[in-house]
């Protein structure tokens, strides 16, 4: 449910980390012409938070759109009930979707004609262009191959020797392969950093196509992405590297911006924007 044409588009904002407090506090500058903070809900939210609301009652009671920006088990907890209520849900925790039934029921609340699912983009880039290829007929190669920092790839999973492995690297030393597999088995193994295997994924319209590579590389001071896809229309290929933001290391710096843009691109009567 977005605003009504000359309306300002309230925005709900779930969780205050990294992510929401930029978005909450760029939206009290005005960063987003037609947009407007609605409310914030966080655990123990105080008197610094913006526009605090006490409850998932309040927030939607004062959002048009909420903004997911709390992590995975927070969009399982709450996506449904943002849908269900008539509110457009931006997820930013999109890794969480490669939870089948999580996604199953989030489509199926949209397809009912309740709020609608979208995605943020986060720290990729180039979608358009996958999602058109994918429409165009069957993806023959879809690779996504991720560079980070050692110690942003170690899990509670991995067994002493293998997560020694990666926090005792030092700049000079080559380029370790944490994972190569499909993006869905990515998403679940590596839940920090699932969000770009899953958008690829959801963009190309097949998880179990998309191969994913995460590498543990020490000499790189940026998260670096480099997707790959071919199709009958064409071969394409796309790198960013994203410096993290100062707040959230495990966070690109480009995730709280693409929150806005996507914001922006909801507001009624925006004088222009790329379809």
């Amino acid at each position: 449910m977005t605003a009504v044409h000359g309306a300002v588009l309230r925005v709900g904002v779930l969780g205050h980390g990294a992510i929401g407090a930029n978005v909450a506090g760029a939206l009290c500058k005005g960063a987003v012409p037609g947009a407007a903070l609605g409310g914030v809900l966080t655990r123990g939210a105080d008197g610094a938070v913006p526009a605090s609301v006490p409850d998932m009652r309040g927030l939607l009671a004062s959002a048009d759109v909420v903004v997911e920006a709390a992590g995975g088990p927070a969009l399982r907890e709450h996506g449904p009930a943002v849908l269900a209520a008539g509110r457009d849900l931006l997820a930013v925790s999109v890794g969480a979707l490669a939870d089948e039934d999580l996604f199953r029921e989030l489509t199926r609340l949209t397809a009912a004609g309740s709020g609608r699912l979208l995605v943020c983009p986060g720290a990729l880039g180039g979608l358009d262009a996958l999602r058109a290829a994918a429409l165009a007929g069957p993806l023959t190669r879809v690779r996504l191959t991720s560079s980070k920092a050692p110690a942003s790839l170690v899990q509670p999973w991995m067994d002493e020797p293998a997560a020694n492995r990666l926090r005792s690297l030092r700049p000079g030393d080559p380029p370790v392969t944490v994972f190569d597999g499909d993006a869905r088995e990515a998403a679940v193994r590596f839940p920090r950093n699932a969000n770009v295997a899953a958008t690829v994924a959801l963009a190309a319209g097949d998880w179990a196509s998309v191969r994913v590579r995460l590498l543990a590389d020490p000499d790189t001071p940026l998260t670096r992405h480099v997707v790959e896809f071919a199709g009958p229309v064409g071969e394409y290929r796309f790198e960013l590297g994203n410096l993290p933001d100062p707040a959230n290391p495990a966070t690109s710096g480009l995730v709280a911006h693409a929150v806005l843009r996507s914001l922006a691109d909801l507001v009624p009567g925006a004088a222009w924007r790329v379809a």
